[in-house]
């Protein structure tokens, strides 16, 4: 696809859901992703015209700082919204009207609503998360929680954790910059003592020592294949929470269990997050539990329990 077609093809996407609710999905590499089927069901069991259509950057070679050029299009077109996804859920920011405060907060957006002319950011990540973990995980310790990560999904992982309690997050990221950025937001929300920096030279020490894992990077996706630290690091009394839900069974996953470590897979983030995006661009209140158990069926007849995409 070319430049070009770009603008034509978010409106002729709009022309044949004239009459229905419009939703997009913007990313890169976007082209697997259960959120199309995952929303568009629920939407029929509820009687809603609803129609969601990928909007992937990648099929037109576009950096993730097109979102700005994405949102323009889609809010002319008619769209009632957009989930933003990975690499876009902070280039998106400069380009909204108004932020929800879980979204000012966090300094990510996965969320856009298009309501009285103006762009309006959420984010659900960080409540997918956390009740994730309280449903996936009961009883998980979290005194001390080691988080790999510190991107749009890091940021939204990170305060979805300390608000659920943990007593510290020790936060590690390739970009010191930006790992230095998101603990500074963490200490002045959540008081300076439970939020840390993490350096590389300490991963080991850190883990060693911490009650559970959190990872927040693309490493396991399809594009991003591997585990994103040694496994001899993993620990039978380790809990292990994963952020990636395409494949499920990341290398993560597989080596976490293999260890013997309580794991959370991406898959429940992934729905709990759907449904509270869901509600925001319908106002319907959507079944839960009914969505999750459509996520299960949508993997298992994907066949792809192992190739990701919001």
């Amino acid at each position: 696809m070319s430049h070009t077609s770009f603008p034509d093809a978010v409106r002729e996407h709009a022309d044949l859901a004239r009459g229905a609710l419009l939703v997009g999905l913007v990313g890169a590499g976007i082209g697997p992703s259960l959120s199309p089927a995952l929303h568009e069901g629920e939407a029929r069991r509820l009687g809603l015209r609803y129609r969601y259509r990928r909007i992937d950057l990648a099929d037109w070679a576009l950096p993730p700082e097109a979102v700005g050029d994405v949102l323009a299009i889609t809010r002319e077109a008619g769209y009632r919204g957009l989930n933003i996804t990975h690499p876009c859920k902070q280039a998106v920011l400069p380009h909204l009207d108004e932020l929800s405060a879980d979204a000012a907060a966090l300094g990510a957006v996965n969320t856009v609503v298009f309501e009285s002319g103006r762009a309006i950011g959420h984010n659900t990540d960080w409540y997918g998360f956390t009740r994730g973990l309280a449903v996936g995980l009961p009883g998980a310790g979290l005194d001390s929680v080691v988080q790999l990560g510190a991107g749009g999904a890091g940021a939204a992982v990170a305060h979805g954790l300390l608000t659920a309690g943990a007593g510290t997050v020790r936060i590690f990221d390739l970009d010191a910059d930006r790992r230095d950025a998101l603990v500074e937001s963490l200490r002045s929300r959540f008081g300076a003592p439970r939020a840390t920096a993490g350096h590389a030279d300490g991963l080991a020490a850190a883990v060693g020592a911490a009650d559970g894992l959190v990872h927040a990077t693309p490493t396991g996706m399809a594009e991003h294949p591997g585990l994103p630290l040694p496994a001899d690091l993993l620990r039978r009394d380790l809990w292990v929470a994963e952020v990636v839900y395409r494949p499920l069974d990341t290398a993560l996953v597989t080596a976490a269990r293999a260890r013997g470590c309580r794991v959370l897979d991406g898959g429940r983030m992934f729905a709990y997050q759907a449904a509270a995006g869901f509600k925001l661009f319908t106002g319907e209140d959507p079944d839960v539990d009914r969505m999750l158990s459509h996520f299960d069926h949508l993997v298992r007849t994907s066949g792809e329990r192992t190739t990701d995409a919001r």
